[in-house]
């Protein structure tokens, strides 16, 4: 049975030891020793131990930092997005498609805005997929189109429309300024525009994204880092099922 306040283990239960990573804008040097174990503290990092420094050029250090935090964690005030479908095999997506709708799902695909990243998109669309699992490319009753880079969200809509979609699949891996949650916004505004009740079914992913945030990006389904084909697959057919249910 899982306890409800934990904390981090490093040499011995309870401990509370963790490690984390920073750079900082000061030269390699003792200084810049004392900046990192400084902010460690302020962190609640205490005692903290800076175990490793190497500069990055000649006015930035980045740092390793180990040390304990006496906060714990209440595993009842956490909030995570559960997966609410059972995972389905290749053959059992297909099958159900099949009877579902009669016809092949046509999922459209690619990374928006500026974004060129592809490696996230492609481990979901491509054939070749990710983690073992073949990507959405593989199977039978999906027709998969992948725009690749740098798709303008007009694009994206025009092509969506054009092959029918049933469902948009969009990438996010810049991050910056929060490109990626205007971007995503900017999308499925334009959809609702575009389309209205009738949109497909819009679904961001990005090591950045938080799966709560779908509400806020106006898209149904978020997914993060670590997804592979078969989630976006099983949840497509979940998610079909449950359209057709309130049709």
């Amino acid at each position: 049975m899982t306890k409800r306040h934990v904390r981090p283990y490093g040499d011995t239960t309870g401990d509370g030891m963790v490690q984390t990573s920073f750079t900082l804008p000061v030269p390699f040097g003792p200084k810049a020793d004392g900046a990192a174990q400084q902010l460690a503290n302020k962190m609640g990092i205490d005692p903290a131990m800076v175990v490793h420094s190497h500069p990055i050029g000649e006015d930035f250090t980045f740092f390793v930092v180990y040390g304990s935090v006496k906060h714990i964690v209440d595993l009842d005030e956490v909030r995570v997005v559960e997966r609410e479908y059972p995972l389905l095999s290749p053959a059992e997506v297909n099958t159900t498609v099949k009877k579902l709708l009669r016809r092949k799902l046509v999922v459209v695909g690619g990374c928006i805005g500026t974004d060129a990243h592809t490696v996230g998109i492609d481990a979901i669309l491509n054939i070749k997929g990710f983690a073992g699992e073949k990507g959405l490319e593989y199977y039978r009753e999906l027709k998969v189109v992948n725009l690749g880079a740098q798709v303008s969200v007009p694009e994206l809509v025009r092509r969506a429309r054009a092959e029918k979609a049933d469902a948009v699949l969009v990438s996010q891996v810049v991050t910056q300024r929060d490109a990626h949650i205007l971007n995503t916004q900017e999308m499925s505004a334009a959809f609702r525009e575009a389309m209205g009740e009738r949109r497909p079914l819009l679904i961001a992913g990005g090591p950045r994204f938080d799966p709560l945030m779908a509400g806020e990006l106006g898209v149904d389904r978020v997914f993060s880092r670590g997804t592979t084909p078969g989630e976006v697959a099983s949840y497509l057919v979940h998610a079909m099922q449950e359209r057709k249910g309130a049709a």
